[in-house]
C-alpha cells in the first residue's frame, strides 16, 4: 500500500515543490485551476489570500474527508499595480525595465484546510525586494532564455545567471512562492508540525541567512 501523504499541494509550481520538500513532509501535487482575475480596487494582500483560499477549496473538494490541502498564490506589486506572469517576451522586458534599480513588494498568500469544507488557516508574507541596476544586455539575455515567462514580475530571485535582486532583508522563500516559516506556523494551527528543521534547511538550500525566520516562527507580524 502507498503511504498516505501528509498533505496535498494545490500548485504545479516546481519552485513550490522544491521548497515544500525541504520541510520533510510528504505530499502529492494536484493543481487547482481558478479564475485569477483581480477584482476592482483589490489590494495585493487581499488578492493573493483570496486566490490561495480559492485554490485550496477547489482542490479540497476532490479529496477524501480529512485530507490536508495547501495552496499558495504570489504576486508582484509596483506603484500600486500588480505584475503577474508576462504574456510574452515583450511584456517580460517591459516589467524588468520598470523594476530595474527600484524596490517593489512581493506578496505570497497561504491557505491550508481539511477536506472537504474545513475553515482555512491563512497567512500572508510581504517582502520588500530591491532590484539591482542590471544592464540592458543582461536583461535582454535573461528574457531570451525564456525563464521570465512563468514568473510573477518576470523574474526568478534565485536565477544564478541573472541575479536580479540585491541586499534582500526579508523572506527569500516567500519571493520564490512559498514562505516556509509562515507555512510552518500556519500548518501548526491544523496540527501538523514538520519533521525537519525548516529554517536551517531553507537557509542552507537557498544560501541565504534569513533575518526574520525566528520572528515569524514566534508569530510576529513581520515579513
Amino acid at each position: 500500500m502507498t503511504p498516505t501523504p501528509d498533505l496535498i499541494l494545490a500548485s504545479n509550481s516546481p519552485r513550490r515543490r522544491e521548497l515544500l520538500a525541504l520541510s520533510g513532509w510528504t505530499f502529492l501535487v494536484q493543481p487547482a485551476d481558478v479564475d485569477e482575475s483581480q477584482r476592482p480596487a483589490e489590494a495585493p494582500g487581499d488578492y493573493v489570500l483570496r486566490l490561495a483560499e480559492a485554490k485550496a477549496r477547489a482542490c479540497a473538494a476532490r479529496q477524501p474527508a480529512g485530507t490536508l490541502v495547501l495552496a499558495a498564490d504570489t504576486t508582484v506589486a509596483l506603484d500600486g499595480e500588480l505584475l503577474g506572469k508576462p504574456r510574452d517576451a515583450g511584456e517580460a522586458a517591459d516589467m524588468l525595465r520598470r523594476l530595474r534599480g527600484r524596490s517593489h513588494r512581493v506578496y505570497t498568500g497561504l491557505a491550508a484546510m481539511r477536506a472537504p469544507d474545513g475553515n482555512p488557516a491563512t497567512d500572508l508574507a510581504v517582502t520588500e525586494v530591491p532590484m539591482r541596476a542590471y544592464t540592458p544586455a543582461e536583461m535582454a539575455a535573461y528574457v531570451a532564455s525564456g525563464d521570465p515567462l512563468d514568473k510573477a514580475g518576470a523574474y526568478a530571485i534565485q536565477h544564478a545567471g541573472f541575479h536580479p535582486v540585491e541586499a534582500l532583508a526579508g523572506c527569500y522563500a516567500g519571493v520564490m512562492g512559498l514562505p516556509l516559516c509562515h507555512l510552518v506556523r500556519t500548518l501548526a494551527r491544523l496540527g501538523l508540525t514538520p519533521p525537519a528543521n525548516v529554517p536551517a534547511g531553507c537557509q542552507a538550500a537557498l544560501d541565504y541567512r534569513c533575518p526574520i525566520s525566528a520572528a515569524v516562527l514566534r508569530g510576529e507580524t513581520v515579513g
